[in-house]
């Protein structure tokens, strides 16, 4: 493709094929997908790990414009997910228009459009620039005195090698979030021991999780209005969900159910039940759910190691009370890398804006934009899942789409106006995260009394959006003109 492109999209994920399918249905065909890897599919590409699936209902963790008729699962699986993913590619007929192991390094902005930078030293030329790279994308391995003596494997969850096998093995798990309680139950089966290392325990809540029947996917097919009415349904039960966020006090009815989970499973074990029952308010860290993490902790061959690791020796992990745990194979379920300017999406390319100011400068101290799509100083860049657009109670899903929604009209106002680029004022998108912040710091995730990954070194909350997903949709409905700049 030669001249200038009008759309490039970085990644492959649901942001980066959402954004083309609406890119093509709005008439503006001119776009180039750009992903590093030599496959779609973004984070559902890269976690493979055993157990790997989704957290939110299948039916609502999907396009609203692609829907899927036959999910086998109420919640889906990795591998079914990214066949999803695929089969979007294929029916909008995207694949011609994606380019693999095109990995962006840099852009910049020269007053009437952007050279983006890829690895191999080339240069693109465009108009627009949608950042699809998610923010969840570089794992976090914690950097351990010992590791590079260890002589077993050690991985990261979402770095799973292909083919490697642990039947037998004696496995070292760290961490306890939404990946490692995924794979705990998957690995405890097959290892001859399991060691779940816990910094700090979780909320469990158990999983509503179960196949779907065949005649219920056929009705799905054949019934008018089903489906759509079934997706209403689980859109408003999870829309209800935030309040509980928000007005910490109402999480206590959810934690009521979460404790007495607990003391249903550890019945017989309560020395087991104190070191997994968590000390801080329900959501201030992300909820998790699962129906088999918890039983599989009290197996004969799983051990619950909550003593604060020392350092990684040759042949394991020795804690903080002496003891060494020989291992033969360490996997870190420790999470990713959000928020900063040097990790968090768009803030790890290196990104130069208007009158020569990079991105990492500007997000320094902390990521932000208006409405987490547009940052001030950078024209016609546009950051999908950008900072505070993420969710403690919904589907990632839908706040795409409503970016998506914004994206689409802040174009169409560029071309009404004759202009050739738009940005976003500075004390408009000031104002505007005040306005968050003030919000966070009353929620759960400002109040709970924990530390998590939602907040960034200065301790505010750059990831959430403190609100409903149609609170968003409306506010990025319509693009207000009066809220950015009109570049001629």
């Amino acid at each position: 493709m030669s001249g200038q492109i009008d759309t490039l999209i970085v990644g492959s994920g649901f942001t980066g094929l959402g954004a083309a399918v609406r890119l093509d249905e709005a008439g503006r065909r001119n776009w180039l997908m750009l992903e590093k890897a030599d496959a779609l599919g973004g984070t559902w590409r890269d976690n493979v790990y055993p157990g790997c699936a989704c957290d939110v209902e299948s039916h609502l963790y999907s396009f609203s414009f692609f829907p899927n008729h036959d999910w086998s699962r109420t919640f889906a699986r990795q591998a079914e997910i990214r066949s999803y993913l695929e089969d979007v590619a294929d029916h909008y007929r995207l694949r011609e228009r994606i380019r693999f192991g095109a990995h962006v390094t840099g852009a910049e902005w020269d007053g009437r459009g952007w050279d983006v930078v890829l690895a191999d030293g080339s240069v693109l030329r465009a108009r627009y620039v949608i950042v699809g790279t998610g923010a969840l994308h570089e794992p976090a391995v914690p950097q351990i005195e010992g590791m590079d003596r260890f002589a077993g494997a050690a991985f990261h969850s979402a770095r799973w090698p292909a083919g490697h096998d642990l039947r037998g093995k004696r496995v070292a798990v760290i961490g306890t979030g939404a990946s490692a309680i995924q794979l705990v139950p998957a690995v405890a089966p097959v290892a001859e021991h399991l060691t779940v290392f816990q910094r700090t325990a979780p909320w469990v809540l158990p999983k509503p999780d179960k196949p779907i029947h065949d005649r219920t996917r056929r009705a799905f097919r054949r019934v008018p209005g089903l489906r759509a009415g079934y997706r209403a349904a689980l859109y408003w039960r999870h829309e209800a969900m935030v309040l509980g966020f928000l007005h910490p006090r109402v999480m206590r009815v959810a934690e009521q159910v979460a404790r007495l989970y607990l003391h249903r499973v550890f019945a017989g074990d309560p020395e087991l039940r104190r070191a997994v029952t968590p000390e801080f308010t329900m959501g201030c860290k992300r909820v998790l759910m699962s129906n088999d993490y918890y039983p599989a902790l009290r197996r004969d061959d799983v051990t619950v190691e909550t003593a604060g690791i020392d350092r990684i020796t040759e042949r394991g992990i020795r804690t903080a009370d002496g003891v060494l745990h020989e291992v033969d194979t360490i996997v870190f379920g420790t999470g990713f890398r959000p928020g900063s300017a040097q990790t968090a999406g768009p803030g790890r390319m290196a990104i130069t804006g208007r009158d020569g100011v990079t991105l990492s400068d500007v997000w320094r101290d902390g990521a932000q934009a208006l409405h987490g799509t547009t940052v001030a100083g950078f024209p016609n860049l546009f950051t999908i899942v950008g900072p505070n657009t993420g969710l403690g109670h919904s589907s990632m899903v839908l706040m795409i789409e409503s970016q998506l929604n914004y994206v689409l009209d802040a174009m169409a106002l560029v071309e009404r106006n004759d202009a050739v680029a738009i940005d976003t004022r500075a004390d408009v998108q000031d104002e505007h995260n005040a306005d968050l912040q003030r919000r966070l710091g009353t929620a759960v995730w400002g109040s709970g009394g924990c530390s998590s990954w939602y907040l960034d070194e200065q301790g505010n909350n750059r990831t959430l959006w403190p609100g409903s997903t149609s609170a968003f949709r409306r506010r990025t409905r319509r693009v207000d003109p009066a809220a950015h700049e009109l570049i001629a």
